[in-house]
């Protein structure tokens, strides 16, 4: 067994396939924090225009295959449109593609939790701050998104820890992550399949249960007490 996992390790790049992995999970969850939060706004918005563009993207989108949305992307954006988002090179243009998808996809998430954590807030304060002049953007950034935001770091993880899992699929249009180095290997190596499956199994748990367990310990911390 260790001989084996030597092996695999000398002759297959498990780490820097798990890095590439990290890095699209990391990325995209940046973005889906910052589109979503946009997306949650737009929900709540007083303009009729805004809450339409959300409701419809939001339903439209998080009822999309994540896999349509990815290969869609690759061969519409870059092979149809020459979309390549500043890259080059094919593995350049699809990691940044997978990074679009996987924000495009995952945000819709991000704003429905937001959006449960928005309701939570008593609509008497902000009531009470526009009775002391501020607007809706205000009444948004300072008073309703801090607290909503508190209350949903749960849900929020579990995002997240989706998003993670989500990256393999970007191995449908060639981005060299774990998933794609797995299938490689179980094609390669059959005879080493169960160990294979261990390895990328453990992985991912190593990614994920941390998030988890770190991102639960903040939630008890910072929620609002009511």
């Amino acid at each position: 067994m260790v001989d084996d996992l030597a092996f695999l390790f000398d002759k297959y790049n498990v780490v820097a396939a798990f890095w590439v992995t990290v890095q699209l999970a990391v990325l995209s969850a940046i973005g889906s924090l910052i589109w979503g939060t946009a997306l949650a706004a737009m929900r709540v918005s007083p303009v009729p225009i805004m809450r339409g563009f959300a409701a419809v993207y939001i339903n439209a989108v998080r009822n999309t295959p994540l896999t349509v949305i990815l290969v869609g992307s690759s061969l519409g954006l870059w092979q149809t449109l020459g979309v390549t988002l500043a890259g080059e090179r094919a593995t350049e243009v699809n990691f940044r593609l997978a990074i679009l998808g996987l924000v495009a996809y995952t945000s819709c998430f991000v704003c429905e939790s937001l959006r449960s954590g928005i309701n939570t807030v008593h609509v008497g304060q902000a009531e009470a701050a526009r009775a002391l002049g501020l607007n809706f953007g205000q009444v948004l950034g300072r008073i309703v998104l801090p607290q909503a935001f508190r209350s949903v770091i749960g849900p929020l993880a579990s995002v997240l820890i989706a998003l993670t899992k989500n990256t393999t699929i970007a191995a449908a249009i060639s981005v060299a992550e774990a998933a794609a180095l797995m299938k490689t290997m179980v094609e390669n190596e059959a005879h080493l399949l169960f160990l294979v499956t261990v390895i990328f199994a453990f992985g991912f748990v190593f990614l994920t249960l941390p998030t988890g367990l770190i991102l639960g310990w903040v939630s008890k911390k910072v929620a609002v007490k009511r």
